[in-house]
């Protein structure tokens, strides 16, 4: 099926379709919109930019972005405007990953089924990739088309959940957390930050860029907690039974590096049950709203059961 084709299903797709197509439709439309934002290679300066598409494009699930469009269309927000906050936050998420895999924290060789950009590239091109990518997130948003108010919302959310209340915080935890012990509530807060933060702001801001009111942002916030936590728990226990190939980054690392991780912690069998109790909780949280818009409901719970039962 070509691009064309899956954008044209994308803007008609009812919710009765298959999640699958769904996920193909906007992930294709993600690609399109990012392949047309990030600088070409034959652009000045060639390596950087030529990193810059090697971290971002064609690769990995886009679970942030669909994140974006599922909230976005619970709200009927613009999709111009959930187009760049997408992109935003895969922006700042790609820029994690390739400095996470630098020699300096987690050393890493293997990223999306393909070597990271430090060792595609170099380790300063690496270091440039990530600056220029958390750059270009928030020149993003900046762009976006939004009024005023809404910009600098998104701008704000952006910046707490990658900062060192969230996202930046988290990581510093964990580097500092290898080789110790560390309690389940300890491990709930790291994750929240270093995981949770991006992937709750993924619901937040798509939900800002459109129309929900003050009891539907606080389900929707509830939501994204529970799976942003559960996200992280199923990382864990799929880097104890999936292989490199099937996860595309190396398998066994976290235990091999002495860090605590959900299945260490509490063991594999409760890490299950645990995701499974967040996956009832974002259930829940939804349904607490109205039944006319349950309806406008259905791809944040489907993404919720795919959050937790994937099996990569």
């Amino acid at each position: 099926m070509s691009v064309a084709s899956v954008l044209a299903r994308a803007e008609s797709a009812p919710y009765t379709d298959a999640l699958s197509d769904w996920i193909a439709a906007h992930q294709a439309r993600f690609e399109q919109y990012v392949q047309s934002h990030l600088a070409g290679e034959d652009v000045e300066p060639r390596r950087l930019h030529a990193a810059m598409r090697y971290a971002v494009l064609n690769g990995g699930k886009r679970v942030r972005p669909l994140l974006v469009y599922a909230a976005g269309e619970f709200g009927a927000a613009p999709e111009a405007a959930l187009d760049a906050i997408a992109a935003a936050i895969e922006f700042v998420h790609a820029y994690s990953l390739v400095h996470d895999d630098m020699p300096c924290m987690d050393d890493d060789v293997l990223r999306r089924g393909k070597p990271t950009v430090h060792v595609a590239f170099d380790e300063a091109t690496a270091m440039l990739t990530g600056d220029a990518l958390q750059a270009g997130a928030f020149g993003m948003l900046a762009s976006a088309p939004v009024g005023p108010d809404i910009c600098v919302a998104l701008i704000r959310e952006l910046a707490h959940a990658s900062g060192t209340a969230g996202m930046c915080g988290g990581q510093a935890i964990d580097l500092a957390a290898v080789g110790s012990e560390m309690s389940a509530d300890e491990l709930e807060t790291m994750h929240r930050m270093k995981t949770g933060a991006l992937l709750r702001a993924s619901v937040t801001m798509g939900a800002t860029a459109g129309r929900v009111n003050a009891p539907e942002r606080v389900a929707l916030e509830q939501y994204a907690d529970a799976i942003g936590l559960a996200f992280q728990i199923v990382d864990d226990l799929l880097d104890t039974v999936a292989t490199s190939a099937e996860l595309g980054k190396t398998a066994g690392k976290d235990l091999r590096q002495s860090k605590p991780t959900y299945v260490s912690v509490l063991g594999a069998e409760a890490a299950r049950r645990w995701a499974e109790r967040l996956r009832v909780e974002a259930h829940e949280a939804l349904s607490g709203l109205g039944a006319e818009v349950q309806n406008r409901t259905v791809r944040l719970r489907q993404l919720a059961d795919f959050i937790v039962q994937r099996r990569s």
